[in-house]
């Protein structure tokens, strides 16, 4: 990703900060076609400490649309800091560099692109990489070496996961209430409405909400609001079933966002030890999921944590910390089956396109019998890869694993992600939720609050896969 620590909803708007940025810094604003950015894709971001672990970095020049610049030939120079080193840098014209030149790895790009090998040393923690070229936006990334450890079982029962029956075209809107209490209003074809109807009218048939422990916190995700608290939640879980839509609960498990670059424990956890902070997940699970049982609105799907290839609740449950990280997810889940036994179980990895990572968590998930029902995966091409990559890791788990497999996150190339998601082997696919389509990225809402050309791609998705 692009700097992990910066939280997704700044993401969204980061070709604003930029531009503003970059005026300060001496930077091109970037035009089309003209070099703007070191785009880095890892296809690790957890690896194995044990000197030998290998992973590969794909390097690619882009404009400031995103979009790869075949004709760059920049010098990139390269840094691995940490628990790990370069060990060769690959281009397609058949060249491989496999020593620095006087101490630093660089190289000019082939067509705009290059590859870079890391190894892991035999020590545990972060391997920071770094890509820069003059003028250009550096590209970033952290990769966690562990050490995997003898897994030990969270429990002894056998679990076989719950086949979810519906196709799922979802989106996640958790933005709604905040943008509605600036006044904002939704319409289509000239029409005023709830922006939820509107997306039923369009074929979805499922609706993602986020929640945060304490949001309202001064250091939580909205200070003194507290949207996607508890409160927020309830309104938002009546308002879709009252459009006869479901809903999927994304349990951060923080006052802010978590993702792979931070999972931040709630402020009111800070100082509990391991069976004190197990107990404040399924309380705080549970508490959640029985106020919107008692309203009649649990949730038909529950993501226990966030974008967790990186663990959750750190440094507690971090992916170093495989047998806690695991005991955590338990005990959160053990809440949601409890009070709802019926509510799917999804395992959210932003990995789209990392399938040797993705198979290394689930793997290390599997052999600690955590009960799940839903493999989810995040896909932005930029962190996450090709669509072929995207198709080949789909296709991997389906046929490795029990679960279904869906995307749990995405929001370009939409026609050909969908596509992917739902033409998977043995039966596997589930379906897809679009991130933030109301106002972020390539949304389908224009800032005034009128429905574009994009959100018409979803009548054909839902005629055709039958999405009811």
């Amino acid at each position: 990703m692009l700097k992990k620590v910066i939280p997704y909803v700044l993401i969204a708007f980061l070709p604003v900060l930029y531009i503003s940025s970059a005026n300060a810094q001496g930077r091109t604003k970037g035009m089309p076609g003209q070099p703007f950015e070191v785009q880095i894709t890892p296809y690790k971001t957890t690896m194995k400490a044990d000197g030998k672990d290998t992973a590969l970095i794909a390097v690619v020049i882009i404009d400031n649309e995103g979009r790869a610049v075949e004709s760059a030939n920049n010098l990139v120079t390269f840094k691995a800091m940490g628990k790990g080193k370069i060990v060769a840098i690959k281009k397609d014209d058949n060249t491989v560099i496999t020593a620095p030149d006087n101490g630093v790895w660089k190289t000019n790009v082939f067509k705009g692109r290059c590859d870079v090998i890391v190894q892991t040393t035999t020590e545990r923690g972060a391997l920071k990489f770094e890509a820069k070229s003059d003028s250009l936006w550096t590209g970033s990334t952290d990769i966690q070496a562990v050490w995997p450890g003898v897994p030990h079982p969270v429990t002894n029962a056998v679990y076989k996961p719950h086949k979810v029956k519906d196709k799922i075209l979802g989106a996640d809107i958790s933005f709604l209430p905040e943008l509605e209490s600036r006044g904002m209003k939704f319409s289509d074809n000239g029409v005023q409405k709830d922006a939820i109807p509107i997306l039923k009218d369009h074929g979805f048939n499922y609706i993602r909400l986020r929640i945060f422990n304490d949001p309202a916190a001064p250091k939580g995700y909205s200070p003194g609001k507290g949207f996607c608290d508890l409160e927020h939640t309830k309104a938002m879980a009546k308002r879709i079933k009252a459009a006869g839509m479901k809903f999927l609960l994304d349990f951060h498990y923080s006052d802010t966002w978590a993702d792979p670059g931070k999972q931040f424990k709630p402020a009111a956890w800070q100082g509990e030890d391991f069976k004190a902070l197990k107990k404040s997940i399924c309380d705080f699970t549970a508490k959640v999921m029985q106020e919107l049982k008692d309203q009649g609105t649990a949730p038909d799907m529950v993501q226990v944590g966030n974008e967790i290839n990186h663990g959750m609740i750190w440094p507690d449950g971090a992916i170093n910390n495989l047998d806690t990280l695991a005991q955590f997810l338990y005990s959160g889940i053990s809440a949601v089956k409890a009070v709802s036994p019926h509510t799917a179980i999804m395992l959210h990895i932003a990995l789209g396109g990392q399938n040797s990572e993705s198979r290394f968590w689930l793997d290390n998930m599997e052999q600690r019998k955590v009960p799940f029902d839903v493999i989810g995966l995040s896909y932005y091409p930029k962190w996450h890869g090709t669509l072929t990559d995207l198709k080949n890791n789909m296709d991997d788990l389906a046929k490795r694993y029990p679960q279904q497999v869906m995307v749990a996150e995405y929001t370009y190339l939409k026609a050909e992600v969908n596509d992917i998601a739902f033409n998977l082997p043995d039966g596997k696919s589930l379906g897809t939720f679009i991130w933030e389509p109301i106002n972020t990225w390539e949304q389908f809402f224009d800032k005034d609050g009128k429905t574009n050309a994009l959100i018409n791609v979803y009548p054909t998705i839902a005629a055709k896969y039958n999405i009811k």
